[in-house]
């Protein structure tokens, strides 16, 4: 497994921000992942991910399809930002256990849907500063992220981290 090689695959499209286009690939930081995990599965990642966000990966550089794959266990998800974003968390949310790490986009048609079929969401305090293929941080993300849990653990998980919290059936 080549971790260093850049893929400029557009399964990792996003909706330009302040990234200039330079990169769509963007990786969440190692302290996130480790303080909501462990996970069993990551779905959409790269084989050049700075480190290993779960016990098993799916990786589209090697020509694997995490929307069209069958998942395990406990999912970890930072899906493409863009077009395809409503599909990965459909299929979290038909999955129903994990957290995905998102934009708080909550105009859109998928974080409506999302919102309303989540256990939990929490509108994480402050932004992101979101990693490149080899493990450096960026400038900020340009915009809120919000952590989605499906499934008891996770709602226990995403309450780890400063943000205002809606849980299902209390809050909405």
């Amino acid at each position: 497994m080549n971790r260093n090689k850049p893929s400029n695959a557009s399964f990792f499209s996003c909706d330009p921000v302040t990234h200039e286009g330079d990169t769509n690939t963007w990786f969440t930081p190692e302290t996130i992942v480790r303080t909501l995990g462990p996970f069993d599965l990551d779905p959409c990642t790269q084989t050049f991910r700075p480190f290993d966000t779960a016990v098993n990966h799916i990786c589209e550089d090697d020509g694997d399809c995490g929307l069209a794959s069958v998942w395990n266990g406990r999912v970890w998800l930072n899906p493409p930002y863009g077009k395809s974003t409503g599909k990965w968390l459909d299929k979290l949310a038909n999955h129903g256990n994990g957290i995905a790490l998102v934009f708080a986009r909550i105009e859109t048609k998928w974080g409506q849907n999302v919102i309303r079929e989540a256990d939990a969401v929490n509108f994480l305090k402050g932004r992101i500063k979101f990693l490149t293929g080899n493990g450096k941080p960026r400038s900020n993300a340009g915009t809120g992220s919000m952590l989605i849990a499906f499934g008891d653990e996770n709602i226990a998980a995403i309450k780890r981290f400063a943000g205002i919290v809606f849980t299902k059936g209390t809050n909405y």
